[in-house]
């Protein structure tokens, strides 16, 4: 496996935004989407994932509408989300808010009617002993590349390569990215590359395999079952600090990972944050933002707290983008982001370095520092109203609350109450010594 890479500048710090583009709004188009980033970009966001914009197919759709995922044209845009015109639009107002723009990338199949399915040779696909192309996961309405052609590889990277050029695209979001092998990833790596020095690359997967010469970023699937089960409390968070300490020792240092409490997949099969996590919702999104090696994902609605869940295959769209109270809170918490470099991902960050405390089982007490700036978090991640009693050591002084500013002096000897799913965030004051 690569140690170490490095990553687009952008991508340490960055808080990213999954536009689920059907629903974002009434008209759920490109261009009344563009319309939306502005506001994205005063709570904090650096970058949006597009759902796919392809054409999608016509055989064996689901619902009225099909998925983003049956892509039956590589190089097009969907007429239901607008025209090319209205992507290099919504694109050039993302860069003109200095933001960046991922694209949704399918690369295992196509739809069942894609253009490759009638213009290139039929090995381009797994076929049965009839001739037909093959259902994959049994996804009916898409059919599977075949990978040990490498015909596919080329034309797969350059399409991907169409919309970096013809574009400007900053990189891609590539769908179950374990499906294809890592021998494909590498050499859109080493192609891509060379049109993007810069490309970024984020896998819908969590092989570590992922990082050796080919992605910057990969999922923390494994992380968000387990926050489902801490809010839930069929498990304490004792499995969160296990995890956190396998985790390092799986991937390499520079590795980023995307963390969430909700996506496109969890919110429209499982449901809202809300639902899944009730009353821990909110300490869980923070628990994104201050993680070591994480990138914090927002997904559609969760900006302003809707508590819904989207239909994946029709029009559902967001009801209200009005910003509220939920808009604050993921203000502040990319504020937090943005300004302490101990919070950043990948190898720039801090590691998180614990401080032990009496409650183990429900309290999580720990420290990341970096260049001299340190974040301290101190997190009840229990329903319990706890007795709380610990040591701080060399990290006692003076510190500013993350989210108010407000002054605070953290002494060497904690006791006290805390209640439940409370937390404390705790930033290092430039203008006093801790």
């Amino acid at each position: 496996m690569e140690s170490e890479r490095t990553h687009a500048p952008w991508s340490y710090g960055a808080v990213l935004y999954e536009m689920n583009l059907r629903q974002q709004t009434p008209e759920g188009t490109l261009r009344a989407a563009a319309e939306r980033l502005e506001g994205l970009r005063a709570m904090g966001v650096d970058a949006v994932w597009l759902m796919p914009v392809y054409p999608i197919g016509e055989v064996n759709r689901k619902g009225s509408l099909g998925s983003y995922y049956a892509v039956r044209d590589y190089e097009a845009v969907n007429p239901e989300f607008g025209t090319a015109e209205d992507f290099d639009a919504f694109v050039g107002r993302a860069h003109a808010l200095g933001m960046k723009v991922l694209l949704d990338w399918v690369a295992n199949h196509t739809s069942r009617d894609a253009r490759w399915l009638r213009e290139k040779p039929a090995d381009w696909y797994e076929r049965d002993a009839a001739g037909e192309p093959l259902v994959p996961n049994g996804w009916d309405d898409t059919a599977k590349l075949d990978y040990g052609n490498r015909a596919v590889w080329q034309g797969q990277i350059d399409a991907m390569r169409f919309w970096l050029e013809k574009h400007g695209i900053d990189g891609f979001r590539c769908d179950m990215a374990m499906l294809v092998p890592i021998a494909f990833w590498q050499e859109v790596r080493r192609q891509l590359g060379r049109v993007r020095p810069d490309l970024f690359l984020l896998a819908e997967a969590e092989e570590p395999y992922l990082f050796d010469g080919a992605f910057d970023a990969c999922y923390t699937w494994e992380l968000h079952h387990l926050m489902n089960d801490v809010a839930r409390q069929d498990k304490r968070v004792t499995a969160i600090r296990d995890y956190l300490y396998a985790d390092r020792q799986r991937y390499p240092r520079s590795a980023i990972r995307l963390m969430f409490t909700s996506n496109h997949d969890e919110n429209s099969w499982n449901g809202s944050e809300f639902r899944r996590m009730g009353a821990a919702a909110e300490i869980m999104a923070v628990l994104t933002f201050v993680l070591e090696k994480g990138m914090p994902l927002i997904y559609t609605g969760q900006e302003v707290g809707y508590d819904h869940a989207f239909r994946f295959f029709d029009r559902d769209p967001l009801p209200a983008t009005a910003p509220n109270g939920h808009t604050a809170f993921y203000r502040r918490l990319a504020a937090l982001k943005h300004t302490n470099p101990a919070l950043a991902a990948g190898e720039r960050g801090g590691e998180t370095i614990e401080i032990r405390n009496n409650a183990e089982d429900c309290l999580m007490t720990f420290v990341r520092e970096v260049a001299g700036n340190r974040v301290v978090a101190i997190m009840n991640l229990s329903p319990y109203t706890i007795r709380v009693d610990y040591q701080t050591g060399i990290y006692a002084g003076a510190y500013r609350d993350g989210f108010t500013g407000e002054r605070f002096d953290l002494p060497g000897h904690v006791e006290g109450e805390m209640a439940g799913w409370s937390y404390r965030i705790l930033t290092s004051d430039p203008d006093r010594k801790p």
